[in-house]
């Protein structure tokens, strides 16, 4: 679990820093406030505090189980939940 938490932390900055570059292409600006930007940042920041805690405190087991599992829900939530239940520029509903 920990392992591919690595790599989803790296895929989600590495989609970050392509959205931007294509933010900017497309809009003129890198970063704008939409719902799924934002949904995509508290996932980046989720995993990065999950990998810090445990690096750093060393937790193990139950509890960061439950910290790779909110972090994971905070990635699909961004898929699927902001596209079609929130309002925004990539909102579908």
């Amino acid at each position: 679990m920990y392992k591919l938490a690595g790599i989803a932390f790296a895929g989600l900055a590495l989609l970050l820093i392509t959205g931007a570059v294509w933010a900017n292409e497309s809009w003129g600006r890198y970063w704008g406030w939409d719902a799924k930007e934002v949904g995509a940042l508290v996932a980046w920041l989720t995993y990065a505090g999950f990998l810090h805690s445990r690096i750093a405190y060393g937790w193990k087991g139950r509890s960061s189980a439950y910290f790779a599992i909110l972090a994971f829900l905070f990635v699909i939530f961004t898929y699927l939940g902001v596209s079609y239940l929130l309002p925004g520029l990539h909102s579908y509903a």
